[in-house]
């Protein structure tokens, strides 16, 4: 399996009051093409500023990180917001869906900032979207409306608005009670079921029969790759 995302010796720090705070130290890792992985650890152990990384959202201190050809550690703000628009979905643990737009219009949100689509196809794909993860019926109303679990789903089809080769999930079941967390998952394995790489930063333990492989994160240092 070819890597879809590469890390070589990753650092980041933060600075702090009290000097640089290390959050992440010679990571060396490689994810495949259509992988699905959990990123797992305590919390402050490096699992979000790991997939902020991989996202292009933050930089890295030191090391090389390229994502499906592309060598972040060196592309301008620029190159990394028209390429995160198209080639990365993200999801967070608290949906951060526009409360003014609805449903629908969250979901045609990116494909407006990136311009991938003619107009005219966007609504139709946004609603072809939230079939797949089953809120179609949901796609006028606010996000005011909608229970947790359906603001999630809505924001995993957000997420795939652009058809990005990669997915990353920051804690997405977090406020989720357990039967809605399990089927937040599942939506997770379709994914990975159709092609798409996903990389999921979890502190759910009963991920194994879900994912490809676990990666342990110890004080920013990877345990298990």
């Amino acid at each position: 399996m070819s890597a879809l995302i590469t890390l070589h010796n990753v650092g980041k720090s933060f600075p702090g009051p009290a000097g640089a705070f290390r959050a992440l130290a010679g990571v060396d890792l490689e994810i495949g093409h259509g992988e699905l992985v959990a990123v797992q650890g305590k919390s402050g152990s490096g699992k979000s500023t790991l997939l902020n990384l991989i996202g292009g959202i933050d930089r890295p201190s030191e090391g090389s990180l390229v994502v499906a050809g592309t060598p972040v550690h060196q592309a301008s703000e620029s190159e990394l917001t028209r390429w995160r628009g198209r080639q990365v979905g993200i999801v967070f643990q608290f949906f951060q869906l526009l409360p003014t737009l609805t449903a629908v219009e969250n979901v045609m949100l990116p494909m407006d900032f990136c311009d991938e689509r003619p107009p005219r196809e966007r609504r139709p794909r946004a609603l072809e979207l939230l079939a797949e993860v089953g809120v179609a019926d949901q796609a006028d109303k606010l996000p005011s409306a909608l229970s947790g679990g359906q603001q999630q789903r809505v924001a995993i089809a957000r997420a795939l608005a652009n058809g990005p080769a990669l997915v990353l999930a920051d804690e997405p079941t977090g406020n989720l009670d357990s039967t809605t967390a399990r089927a937040v998952l599942d939506l997770f394995g379709a994914l990975k079921a159709r092609g798409v790489t996903v990389v999921l930063a979890t502190h759910e333990r009963d991920v194994a029969s879900l994912v490809d492989r676990r990666i342990e994160l110890v004080d920013g240092r990877v345990q298990g790759a």
